[in-house]
């Protein structure tokens, strides 16, 4: 399946490239199983979209948004795709990745071991297990 698609992964590259301060901060602390072993990529297409991170054996993905994404309705289709695909989404604020990357980390890992299961949406987190998605479609 890997390179199946050369649009696709060529625009996966190009993501890769622009990343921004804080995908890259974050990035140096999942990359290379730094995260409790768990291994992560980055822009992953699921669907039309491509994740910031993914954990292919947790199905985690993990977004880094901006002030831009504050309500977007845009945000929410993506969720919904990613989720319908069986998905778990975890949003962060960008800002939260540069002041406090210790408790990002934290959450992450809270997702990933299954110690954050429920949906939660906050001003500060949002999280979509893929099971939330699976069940709002039906």
């Amino acid at each position: 399946m890997r390179g199946s698609n050369e649009a696709r992964t060529s625009r996966a590259r190009l993501l890769r490239r622009v990343d921004n301060e804080a995908e890259e901060k974050l990035w140096y602390e999942l990359r290379g199983r730094r995260l409790n072993g768990y291994k992560f990529v980055r822009q992953l297409p699921i669907g039309p979209y491509f994740a910031d991170f993914a954990c292919r054996e947790a199905n985690l993905v993990v977004e880094v948004d901006g002030s831009q994404h504050a309500m977007s309705q845009t945000d929410r289709f993506r969720d919904e795709t990613m989720n319908g695909n069986g998905w778990s989404v975890l949003r962060i604020w960008h800002a939260d990745v540069l002041k406090d990357q210790r408790s990002v980390l934290n959450t992450i890992l809270a997702a990933l071991n299954g110690s954050l299961n429920q949906k939660m949406t906050s001003h500060e987190i949002k999280f979509l297990p893929a099971s939330a998605g699976v069940e709002n479609q039906a």
